[in-house]
């Protein structure tokens, strides 16, 4: 199953990007076997000033067809990362080709994107920069892969 991180605004080269890149390396190196990836990021962004709802169009654009679709958003669920990793499994087992990620710009995801999500996942009560968010995302990839592989990464 390939995961996209479809994501508003450019991440510019720096230590975000950095952390991004090295997690996403990381996992493309541990999910082998696993059915998991290859994991790319898909960058969109609104010139026009429309905001969340065009932002929102430029994000469905960049999904592929019939990909699983998961929101970030503050009001999502929250889940343990072994859950997370079950989560991913459960999508790939069920045939899922795409799972994409959708990660809004500085003011989320419009409303109606989120409702269309097959998932919508928060990662705390606190809201995160949405550039932070990208880091999260790529660290848990990375981990959800080190636990399937049964890696010692994760120690909890």
């Amino acid at each position: 199953m390939r995961v996209i991180l479809c994501v508003v605004g450019r991440l510019r080269a720096g230590p975000e990007d950095d952390l991004v890149s090295d997690y996403l390396t990381r996992f493309e190196r541990t999910r082998g076997a696993l059915g998991l990836g290859p994991a790319r990021v898909v960058e969109v962004e609104d010139k026009k000033g429309g905001r969340k709802a065009a932002e929102a169009d430029l994000l469905r654009k960049a999904l592929p067809s019939g990909a699983v679709t998961c929101a970030l958003d503050e009001r999502g669920r929250v889940m343990s990362s072994p859950d997370f990793a079950g989560a991913l499994t459960k999508r790939r087992d069920q045939g899922a080709q795409d799972m994409a990620f959708l990660i809004g710009g500085a003011d989320g995801l419009d409303p109606a994107l989120v409702a269309q999500a097959d998932m919508v996942l928060s990662f705390g009560a606190m809201v995160w920069p949405h550039m932070l968010a990208r880091v999260m995302l790529a660290e848990q990839l990375y981990r959800a892969a080190s636990i399937l592989a049964g890696s010692p990464y994760h120690r909890a």
